[in-house]
């Protein structure tokens, strides 16, 4: 499930920081690769799943998956983590449709949120 709470908070980037380093540049490059990356895994998920190609949606779950880690949305991977495993078991497909648009509904969100933190960071260059 997502947490309404995790949509108003700012990103927990402690990961990135100890992937960095605590480089400022280094992060920023990070997020700009996230910025790009989502949305096409989850347009990719989006169409295995409207192909009803569930090993497909299955695998471009997988792959999404650890990009919500790194900004601090472990509710939103878990819940990539449930169309994994619903989609690789065959459980509740119907069910995943409706997860998915969620996910790109929160995404909106996030997107903000990763534009909030670059800002900050950059306020560190």
């Amino acid at each position: 499930m997502i947490n309404p709470a995790k949509s108003k908070e700012d990103l927990d980037l402690s990961y990135l920081k100890e992937m960095s380093g605590d480089s400022a540049e280094f992060m920023i490059e990070m997020l700009d690769t996230l910025v790009e990356q989502i949305p096409v895994y989850l347009e990719d998920l989006q169409k295995a799943v409207d192909a009803k190609d569930w090993k497909a949606a299955s695998e471009f779950a997988h792959k999404v998956k650890p990009t919500f880690y790194y900004v601090g949305r472990e509710d939103i991977r878990d819940y990539v983590q449930l169309i994994e495993r619903n989609a690789k078991e065959g459980i509740d497909v119907h069910n995943i449709p409706k997860v998915l648009a969620e996910i790109k509904e929160e995404l909106k969100i996030i997107l903000q949120q990763v534009g909030k933190s670059k800002a900050e960071l950059q306020k560190q260059l």
